[in-house]
């Protein structure tokens, strides 16, 4: 069934077949259909961060941007959904065209720039999802806002969505925000980590519940910028680190249609990319802390491979796009596999 429906979806532009897919997945969720091509993911509970998971696969950020297809998403059989990436203000994001399928490497190319409708209009939406897993708020700052100042967008939305998150997901690393990978080094590291934990000991104290943070980086870094990166999100007390986001490299699709558009690339060719960032960061936080790992998962094997480098979680997205919902399945069973090996 979805065979036929990514046939006639990727007769349209990326952009619009995105809107129209989540519109599909919504409405056939209110109308009781997901069952009829929903894949029957097994349970099998796992505590990361503090947080109980039904499954280990879950939806990563960057689909769902204004947590429109919550339920939607839930019900194809998702342990998790990441929303966002949300800003304090509503903003159009860069210019049309901005979304590429390269589809001859099962991949992407966005360079979307945050459009989304702002952090209320999305908390308004998870108010009123059914949903009862765990829901992942991902933030990041306006494009307006000077990256020296992006620690107080940072914080408006921490403080907003801190009742309706189970897990908050700080982005620091998509490539189509103008200097926002430059908070991933240094002082501005130092200064953003030690504002947020402030903020969340704060809140905690406020509502009585702890959100754990999680910071999510990319994948074009040597291994030193990474470790350095490990340790600061250790020092600081970070509960969670999600690698990766999308690259900039073009080395795996070089001669493709698209592959010379800007933007960060996802799918397939970021596989081996971002589970190396993921073994690096495994071998330098040693179990401090779990890492979710994303890029390039589009079948069990690779899902797995997430797992044996380290990662306690995985994610998808652009492998949901050209697999559909079965994937989520198969994802779940390549986790669960590595794990009965081990």
């Amino acid at each position: 069934m979805y065979q036929l429906a990514r046939n006639l979806l990727f007769r349209l532009s990326a952009e619009t077949a995105h809107d129209m897919a989540l519109d599909m997945i919504g409405a056939g969720n209110r109308l009781g259909l997901s069952r009829f091509f929903s894949p029957d993911v097994p349970s099998r509970p796992r505590e990361v961060m503090g947080l109980v998971f039904d499954n280990p696969v879950g939806l990563a950020a960057g689909l769902d941007k204004n947590a429109d297809c919550i339920d939607g998403m839930g019900g194809l059989g998702f342990g998790f959904v990441e929303l966002g990436t949300v800003t304090p203000r509503p903003q159009p994001g860069n210019p049309k065209p901005r979304l590429f399928r390269l589809i001859d490497k099962e991949a992407i190319i966005n360079r979307m720039g945050f459009n989304n409708l702002g952090v209320d209009h999305l908390i308004a939406n998870v108010r009123r999802c059914q949903y009862k897993g765990v829901i992942g708020i991902n933030i990041g700052k306006n494009i307006d806002t000077p990256v020296e100042e992006a620690t107080s967008d940072y914080l408006t939305c921490l403080r907003k969505i801190y009742p309706y998150a189970g897990y908050v997901a700080v982005n620091l690393s998509s490539p189509n925000t103008p200097g926002l990978r430059k908070l991933q080094f240094g002082e501005s590291l130092k200064n953003l980590l030690g504002a947020l934990k402030t903020e969340q000991a704060s809140l905690e104290n406020q509502y009585g519940r702890k959100v754990p943070i999680a910071v999510k980086i990319a994948p074009d870094m040597t291994d030193q910028e990474i470790a350095d990166i490990a340790r600061e999100l250790v020092s600081h007390g970070i509960e969670g680190v999600i690698a990766t986001n999308t690259t900039l490299s073009r080395e795996a699709v070089k001669g493709s249609r698209f592959a010379e558009e800007a933007g960060g690339l996802s799918g397939a060719p970021l596989t081996d990319k971002s589970t190396a960032v993921i073994k690096v960061l495994a071998d330098e936080l040693s179990g401090k802390l779990p890492i979710i790992g994303v890029g390039g998962v589009h079948n069990a094997e690779t899902a797995a491979e997430k797992i044996r480098a380290g990662a306690s979680l995985v994610q998808i997205y652009s492998g949901f796009i050209y697999k559909g919902p079965a994937l989520i399945r198969e994802a779940a069973e390549g986790v669960y596999c590595c794990e009965r090996r081990e």
